[in-house]
């Protein structure tokens, strides 16, 4: 085996990984001792974490998307709120209009049909519409043209916000920025409002009220050092795989202790990641491998979640028995 080296200032996220002793691509996470030690407390909430559906007409993926909400309204345990985080539609940032409405249409229809739970999103780089003028047709000047229409679509009010549910406060974040150099892509951050206004907001949670942050991408993954993982190069977690000012949201958090867990998508892997009193938790892939099946260690599937009065959760990542189409 290639040994290399790797410093801090390299990977912040590999040391946190180290440190918490976690690193479970593919495995189905366990809950740590500190997640069960209260036998006393009770459960407030549950929530099912739905990420990176990716519908659009071929490969049955409307099929898969109706078996995998059907599989969350069957559980005996039935949630209370559906958290969906990001990539509804397979691409609208390549896609012309025609091609973009078709997809988005799928997506309403098949959750008008199939989902009575409560659903809060967040946008995924998929819903954005048109950031590669080239291949969608685009300008740049339509009245819907980029995250305007998925804002639209899934018919949120700003492209992050925050709300309250059962004691917990949930804050939904938009991770996609154009790239700094103008060109095709996205990258990983909080733009400055967003920053600004996710301190103000995390100030004024009363400091008894733990908080759960929802992004497309990851803030902090194991799975995005492995997913850029190279023989001789070392490790390197790109701007399109894990949030580039991962280090200054932690050190916002550290602010915050209750602040307590960090919910993604977007690799179409599962890991977490608990560093500094925070978990990431990195939650699959409804549509698995875009609808081709298992995804590298990772079947199609979704996450479970329990939260309780005092703080604490519990988790699991349910597989809903999907067969891709051959």
């Amino acid at each position: 085996m290639q040994s290399t080296d790797i410093t801090r200032r390299e990977s912040m996220v590999t040391m946190g990984a180290a440190a918490a002793g976690l690193l479970a691509w593919g495995a189905t996470p366990r809950p740590l001792l500190a997640d069960t030690v209260d036998s006393a407390r009770q459960r407030v909430l549950r929530v099912a974490h739905l990420t990176d559906v990716h519908v659009f007409p071929e490969k049955r993926a409307d099929e898969g998307m109706t078996a995998c909400l059907r599989h969350v309204h069957q559980l005996a345990d039935k949630p209370e709120l559906i958290l969906s985080g990001g990539d509804h539609v397979m691409d609208s940032f390549k896609a012309d209009d025609a091609r973009t409405t078709l997809q988005w249409n799928l997506w309403k229809r098949v959750l008008e049909h199939e989902c009575d739970i409560p659903l809060r999103a967040c946008i995924g780089n998929h819903d954005i519409w048109g950031w590669s003028k080239k291949k969608s047709k685009t300008t740049g000047h339509e009245a819907n043209w980029g995250k305007r229409r998925g804002v639209e679509m899934l018919r949120l009010d700003n492209r992050y916000y925050t709300f309250s549910q059962a004691g917990w406060q949930f804050v939904v974040l938009d991770s996609m920025q154009p790239m700094p150099d103008g060109s095709d892509g996205y990258c990983a951050y909080l733009d400055e409002p967003q920053f600004d206004w996710l301190s103000r907001t995390l100030r004024d949670v009363p400091a008894a009220t733990p908080v759960v942050v929802l992004s497309h991408i990851p803030i902090l993954s194991a799975s995005a050092m492995l997913f850029s993982a190279r023989k001789r190069e070392g490790f390197h977690a790109g701007g399109n795989t894990m949030h580039t000012d991962c280090v200054r949201l932690k050190d916002l958090f550290a602010k915050h202790p209750n602040v307590k867990l960090c919910l993604s998508g977007h690799l179409h892997l599962l890991d977490r990641v608990d560093y500094n009193g925070v978990t990431y938790l990195c939650n699959g892939a409804v549509s698995g491998n875009w609808w081709r099946g298992r995804h590298k260690d990772c079947d199609e599937g979704y996450a479970v979640l329990n939260l309780y009065d005092d703080g604490s959760f519990d988790h699991e990542y349910v597989k809903y028995g999907w067969k891709a189409a051959v």
